[in-house]
C-alpha cells in the first residue's frame, strides 16, 4: 500500500494478559475499534506500545496480526528504536517481511549521537529499505533534536518523507513548511497541541489518546479538515484534560486506565511498569470519569464535505 502522511495515526498500546503474554484478542477489539472510528493508519512499537520491553518475536507477531486485521484498509507502521544501526537495519527488514508499509524511526538509543551521527543513522536505514520513513523527532524525551539543516541532507534520500513533530514548538510547523513545502510531511505527535499544529498545516496526527477516544479524535480532525473549526474546538477543549494524560511519564499506564474505561482495553503493563496505584490513580480515574459523564455527542464527521 502507498502510504498516505495525513490523518489519524493511533500509536496503538500492546495488550498483555494477567500472564504477560500477548493478549491478541483484546489487542483485536481495539483494532477494530480504531478502524471503525476512521483512523488513517495504526502505528505499531512506539513508546506507548511498550516496545522496549517486547521481544522481536512479540513484534513480528504484532504486525503480522494487524496487517492481517487493517486488511489492506489503512496502512500500518512499525517503529524503529535501536542502539545500533545494525539493529536498525535488521529491524526495518522484518518489520517489510512482516507486512508493514512504513517505519516511524528515532535516533539512536541510549547514545546522544552528533550530528553526523544521526544523519548517517538515519541514511543507512533510507538506504537499506523501501519502505517510507517518518522520522520521530522528539527531544524533549529523546534528547536528540533533528534540526532542519539535518533534514536537509535526510531528504536527499527519497524514502524519507515525513516527520512526527514533538519539539512542543508549535512555529516549528510553519518553519518546516516554509523550508520543505510538501517534500516534508508533518504529523504532529503531541496530543496537546494537535488542534494548534493541524490548523497551522500539519497533515496529520500521531495520536495517544486515541486509543482509549478513536472517535473524537477522528471527528477532531475530520472537523479541521472540512473547515468546522468551531465545532473541531469544542470537542478538543473537553478532549483537553484527557489528552494532558499523554504528557506524564506515565502515559502508558494512565491511556490504559482509559481504555479499560471505554471498554477497549485492560491495564496490564510489562514490568518494571506497575499499574497505577494510590492517589495519582484516584487523579486519573477522577479526569477519565468526568471525561466520561461529560462526553460530547459527536456529528456524523465521517460525512463533512472538504472545502474545494
Amino acid at each position: 500500500m502507498q502510504f498516505k502522511w495525513e490523518g489519524v495515526m493511533p500509536a496503538v498500546t500492546t495488550k498483555f494478559t494477567a500472564q504477560d503474554t500477548l493478549d491478541l484478542d483484546l489487542f483485536e477489539v481495539n483494532i477494530r475499534a480504531q478502524l471503525d472510528a476512521g483512523v488513517h493508519g495504526i502505528v505499531l512499537g512506539g513508546t506507548l506500545g511498550e516496545a522496549s520491553t517486547l521481544t522481536k518475536e512479540e513484534k513480528s507477531i504484532l504486525a503480522q496480526k494487524t496487517v492481517e486485521l487493517v486488511d489492506g484498509c489503512v496502512p500500518v507502521m512499525m517503529n524503529i528504536a535501536e542502539q545500533t544501526t545494525k539493529g536498525a537495519i535488521e529491524a526495518a527488514h522484518t518489520a517489510e517481511q512482516d507486512g508493514a508499509s512504513g517505519l516511524m524511526m528515532l535516533p539512536p538509543m541510549r547514545y546522544k549521537a552528533s550530528d553526523r551521527e544521526v544523519v548517517e543513522y538515519f541514511r543507512a536505514v533510507a538506504q537499506n529499505t523501501a519502505l517510507p520513513i517518518m522520522v520521530y523527532n522528539n527531544p524533549v524525551d529523546y534528547k536528540i533534536e533533528v534540526t532542519l539543516p539535518m533534514f536537509e541532507e535526510l531528504l536527499k534520500e527519497e524514502n524519507i518523507q515525513a516527520v512526527k513533530e514533538s519539539t512542543r514548538d508549535i512555529s516549528n510547523v510553519t518553519r518546516i513548511k516554509n523550508t520543505f513545502g510538501d517534500r516534508l510531511k508533518i504529523l504532529t505527535g503531541v496530543d496537546t497541541l494537535a488542534l494548534e499544529s493541524l490548523l497551522m498545516g500539519a497533515d496529520g496526527w500521531v495520536a495517544g489518546l486515541v486509543c482509549a477516544f478513536p472517535a473524537e479524535t477522528v471527528a477532531i480532525y475530520e472537523l479541521q479538515k472540512a473547515g468546522k473549526i468551531q465545532e473541531a474546538i469544542d470537542i478538543y477543549r473537553w478532549f483537553l484534560p484527557l489528552l494532558e494524560l499523554d504528557i506524564d511519564a506515565q502515559l502508558v499506564q494512565n491511556i490504559k486506565l482509559a481504555e479499560v474505561h471505554t471498554g477497549i482495553g485492560s491495564e496490564h503493563v510489562r514490568a518494571p511498569r506497575l499499574p497505577l496505584a494510590g492517589k495519582r490513580r484516584e487523579e486519573v480515574l477522577e479526569i477519565i470519569k468526568k471525561g466520561l459523564k461529560t462526553r460530547p455527542d459527536l456529528p456524523d464527521y465521517k460525512n463533512w464535505p472538504v472545502p474545494a
